[in-house]
């Protein structure tokens, strides 16, 4: 191991023998007592030593025998310490890939603060090459959001679409003015590929089954599609077992989720079934809506739409990541000009075949449809902030900024 006090967290030092990591209250945290020679030890933890040699360094600090190996546990188990070489084989393969390093050094940086195990960030930078995204929808939100994932390392992003690229597709970070009247699809790729640092991986055996698809997200064009989701367009993903993710822009409102664990959160069919039981009117509107004469373009403006993409994108790379985003079975909306974002629950129905029903049996669901959470104000429970306070080494604690 290499230690490496994480280099995203800012350290000041509260008085003579307490130092903090971190300035965001997400983050920071005091660590103390801690004398000037340890103090002045840390600068030593940046990586380019083993462990073999901060001993002899701390010999020679006269820092007592075991004070090295404690102060790095310590720091380890608190979660300020990365391993400057670990991470496994892919991790080291990216090391040596530096002029992509060297873009990704701030997603690296974001992710060592949510991972708190030594060498875990660079392994999720590294997962994220082999993994398959689909997004189906190549307009202001879709194309946008395909590029964020793609330069923010996900190895093959797919975008699918119709038609040719019309004046108003054009966003700054997705299609540019240039590709107007190509094909979308064609245009998309070409803004996927310029947005990835590197090429995708190359696949042992090109003859072999191309990997499945890790998530689809479903960014449609059509502002009826946004609102009301085609469940039977997403049978297939169910029945697959595939994770998807909706989002988009309707008359000025923006949409993230629901992200659909097939099975386990309630589907697009679901939020069909529990908006009907609402109002009875609900499949009338829908059918007429769809039946419409289509809208050259919708009420989707370029900051908003930046605004949906960015959202969705964090959405589904935290999940990729293999964290659960607060998508999952909600629907988080913001309207202009406001935008405060709330979120609607999207429970599984009984009536829907996906059986994510079955499984939330005996759990408490609620079908009014309010928002039931901000952005803003969601906090950590209670409950784990204990468990996270009593895991945490003695002589760490949550710093109150």
């Amino acid at each position: 191991m290499h230690p490496l006090v994480k280099p995203a967290l800012r350290r000041g030092w509260r008085d003579l023998n307490t130092v903090q990591f971190g300035m965001t209250p997400a983050h920071a945290m005091t660590l103390g007592p801690m004398d000037t020679a340890t103090g002045s030890f840390l600068d030593l933890l940046d990586g380019a030593r083993g462990l073999g040699l901060l001993r002899e360094e701390g010999r020679r600090m006269d820092l007592p025998d075991g004070h090295v190996d404690a102060l790095v546990d310590r720091l380890s188990r608190a979660g300020l310490v990365d391993d400057a070489q670990g991470g496994g084989p892919t991790a080291q393969a990216l090391r040596e890939k530096k002029e992509v390093l060297e873009r990704l050094g701030p997603d690296l940086a974001s992710l060592s603060l949510i991972t708190p195990e030594p060498g875990g960030a660079i392994g999720r930078l590294a997962a994220r090459r082999a993994l398959r995204v689909q997004v189906q929808g190549a307009g202001r939100v879709g194309v946008t959001l395909a590029a964020l994932l793609s330069g923010a390392g996900v190895g093959e992003v797919d975008v699918r679409d119709v038609g040719r690229v019309q004046p108003w597709d054009v966003a700054p970070g997705g299609l540019p003015a240039e590709a107007v009247g190509e094909r979308r699809t064609e245009a998309a790729r070409r803004v996927v590929r310029r947005a990835s640092p590197d090429r995708p991986p190359r696949r042992p055996d090109p003859a072999a089954a191309e990997p499945g698809l890790a998530l689809v997200i479903i960014a449609p064009r059509d502002d009826v599609l946004v609102h009301a989701p085609d469940a039977r367009a997403a049978e297939p993903l169910v029945a697959a077992g595939t994770p998807h993710l909706y989002t988009g822009v309707v008359e000025g409102t923006g949409v993230v989720g629901p992200l659909v664990l097939p099975g386990g959160t309630g589907c697009a069919r679901c939020l069909h079934e529990h908006r009907t039981d609402r109002d009875p009117a609900w499949p009338r509107l829908v059918a007429q809506w769809r039946s419409g004469q289509a809208r050259r373009m919708g009420a989707c403006d370029q900051t908003l739409a930046a605004a949906v993409a960015g959202l969705a994108a964090a959405h589904a790379l935290a999940f990729l990541d293999g964290e659960s985003p607060a998508a999952e079975g909600a629907r988080w909306e913001a309207s202009v000009p406001v935008l405060h974002w709330h979120a609607r629950p999207v429970w599984p129905h009984p009536a829907c075949p996906c059986g994510a029903a079955e499984k939330a049996k005996g759990e408490h669901s609620s079908t009014n449809g309010d928002p039931h959470a901000t952005m803003v104000g969601q906090r950590p429970s209670a409950q784990r902030r204990e468990h996270a306070d009593a895991a945490r080494p003695t002589g760490t604690w949550r710093a109150h900024v």
